[in-house]
């Protein structure tokens, strides 16, 4: 069964750990030179990205590179994100900032060219309405370019805790194949998805904890256990998780990277009206 995510917790998360995001957000950095890297061959003029989960805006100087003088938008849930990013900014660049949930974006439609959510969809419970937001708000032939986790992603994890309890203790991430449906459903076209796989090795659980923690990577399921999960329990699946030669953790991630196009404001047939006069008539003899 599908778990729901507590988007509060979502926000008051990462509001704790905006000090701390860039010192350990090295998956987010990987996806968005490889996300930027697969966007050089896909022709698009983009004067105006919102960039949707923006973070502290780590994006911003790499989007600057692709796409000159391009006016960004960055958009995040996180107040503290925002106020890291601004600190970021240069002086001559064209950049906004906009605290919002990406499940009702406050833009007008038809506004950006290109549309940039890296590592954003894992935070969702239903991508089709944020997908459905990114149609209207994107120009009829601009570029939806994502990353996100596969269902294989912390599996290490999953199978560690599995061991211990039934409770749900890590995130579930949207398949590849439903997620290529998801975006035609919400008014997206040729979506083009590809995966890979990362690896991480940690030499020690507290350098793999922190990692975890300052990245944001915490159980943020609504139905998750809300008392404070037991030492011994705890102990217990860091013990499951470790090379008992090395000492060693190790955790694999799939990355999922793709994009498609839109096809412009859809046509709202409610609020369509034809012109009586406009029809012409038929002569009849």
């Amino acid at each position: 069964m599908f778990q729901m995510l507590n988007r509060r917790h979502i926000r008051q998360r990462f509001d704790r750990i905006a000090a701390q995001f860039d010192n350990a957000d090295f998956v987010h950095k990987k996806t968005c030179k490889g996300l930027i890297h697969r966007l050089e061959p896909v022709l698009v003029k983009a004067s105006s990205i919102l960039d949707l989960g923006s973070a502290t805006g780590s994006a911003n100087d790499e989007l600057r590179k692709r796409f000159k003088r391009t006016n960004i938008v960055s958009l995040d849930i996180s107040h503290n994100m925002l106020c890291k990013a601004r600190e970021k900014k240069s002086w001559f660049s064209k950049a906004a900032y906009t605290q919002a949930d990406a499940i009702a974006l406050p833009f007008k439609n038809s506004c950006f060219d290109l549309v940039f959510a890296n590592m954003l969809l894992p935070w969702l419970n239903d991508p089709q309405t944020v997908f459905q937001e990114i149609t209207r708000v994107l120009r009829k032939g601009g570029v939806f370019a994502f990353t996100t986790l596969g269902p294989d992603s912390f599996r290490e994890i999953a199978r560690s805790w599995n061991e211990i309890d039934s409770k749900p203790h890590v995130n579930q991430f949207i398949d590849m194949h439903n997620l290529g449906d998801s975006l035609v459903k919400s008014g997206l076209k040729d979506p083009v998805v590809d995966v890979d796989r990362l690896f991480i090795s940690y030499k020690d659980s507290e350098t793999m904890i922190n990692d975890l923690k300052n990245s944001g990577s915490g159980n943020m399921l609504e139905n998750r256990n809300q008392s404070m999960t037991g030492k011994e329990s705890f102990k217990k699946m860091i013990k499951t998780l470790t090379n008992p030669d090395t000492g060693e953790i190790k955790l694999s991630l799939e990355l999922i990277y793709g994009h498609c196009w839109g096809l412009g404001e859809k046509m709202d047939f409610k609020n369509y009206r034809i012109d009586a006069n406009q029809i012409p008539l038929r002569k009849t003899e």
